[in-house]
């Protein structure tokens, strides 16, 4: 196999197959590689713009009946340092990020044992009342299922109900990635990556717009980050809902699970993959929560176009020892450091503010 015919065929507008992505991850050069994925950003995106959204993760519960083995952040139920925010603890937290300017609410929690749709359509209606510059970008696949079950509703009626209370959209948490025998090792109790993919494609049927992610580095082989990455292509050739695509690499210190970390070179080399795979999905978030900042302007060469978010609170990741913080301006400067047109942007993509 030859890049050069790989790269004419994604010039004239083919579509690789997966035995053809696998060469590009697994044998390809990295550099040629990231200059094929550079050259679709670059077609997707001549503005020559760089995007970020100002938000913060708030995480509601560290209580989780998942127990994922490559998690350092969940705990039991009667575990000392165990916690339920208050609606007024959120609150506060959302003013201070909309004293920063922020649009958005990433909540995202664990699955709790007795934290039914109630209690997320009380505090989603206040969020709404009071803050109603802030999109509720909110809830992973896996706490919806697992609301919908504890209210004994379906997953269809549990999305419509979360959705008239004031969820605007849902990110993808919780994809890691979408092959089950992975999904048995790492997360046994988890929902299946067709659970996954059905929230997903209800949100979109709902007209709600929602993020794919994927966690790898951790039991995978170079095949199952092929197919994550083709189902994710296929759901959105369903449906269209996905805005965006953000790959990230397992964090092991403090988990169960434990072991290495994936390299900088093999994270550019799924990110420039992502781009190239991804062809029906706009923007590629380059990870600086994981990759820190100097590989995120690494990132923008090799298929990122986006910076995610400023993340004015993280504490999953950096339950994992993990602990990257950047203002808005260092984002701003990593950006135009790199030689592009620094962007703030809404949930939605929407262009909010140059640099």
């Amino acid at each position: 196999m030859l890049l050069t015919d790989l790269q004419k065929k994604v010039e004239d507008g083919g579509i690789l197959d997966r035995a053809e992505a696998l060469w590009l991850l697994t044998e390809a050069d990295l550099l040629q590689v990231g200059k094929l994925a550079d050259a679709i950003r670059r077609k997707k995106h001549p503005h020559n713009r760089v995007t970020f959204v100002v938000d913060r993760n708030v995480n509601y519960t560290n209580v989780c009946q998942s127990q994922c083995k490559f998690c350092a952040f969940y705990r039991d139920a009667d575990a000392a340092d165990a916690y339920v925010l208050s609606h007024e603890e959120i609150f506060h937290k959302i003013q201070e990020l909309v004293d920063h300017g922020g649009t958005q609410l990433l909540m995202q929690g664990g699955l709790h044992p007795e934290l039914k749709i109630g209690w997320f359509e009380e505090l989603f209606r206040e969020i709404r009342q009071r803050f109603p510059q802030v999109q509720i970008h909110s809830l992973s696949p896996a706490e919806v299922i697992h609301v919908a079950r504890l209210s004994e509703l379906s997953m269809p009626e549990c999305l419509r109900r979360l959705q008239a209370a004031g969820l605007a959209s849902v990110p993808g948490g919780g994809a890691e990635v979408l092959v089950d025998a992975v999904r048995k090792e790492i997360s046994p109790n988890k929902i299946g990556w067709r659970d996954w993919a059905a929230v997903m494609e209800e949100a979109h049927r709902l007209g709600m717009r929602t993020t794919a992610t994927m966690m790898f580095g951790s039991k995978e082989q170079p095949e199952d980050i092929v197919e994550h990455l083709f189902r994710v292509r296929e759901i959105q050739s369903r449906s269209g809902g996905f805005t965006a695509f953000i790959p990230w690499t397992f964090q092991p210190d403090n988990t169960e699970l434990g072991g290495e970390t994936a390299s900088g070179v093999d994270y550019l080399k799924v990110l420039a993959l992502s781009r190239i795979v991804l062809d029906n999905i706009d923007n590629i978030q380059a990870s600086w929560v994981t990759q820190g900042a100097m590989m995120a302007q690494v990132a923008l060469f090799f298929g990122a176009n986006d910076l995610g978010g400023t993340m004015l609170e993280e504490n999953v990741v950096a339950a994992a020892g993990v602990e990257f913080r950047m203002t808005q301006d260092e984002v701003v400067e990593v950006a135009r450091g790199a030689g592009f047109t620094p962007a703030k942007r809404s949930t939605a993509y929407a262009i909010l503010e140059e640099y």
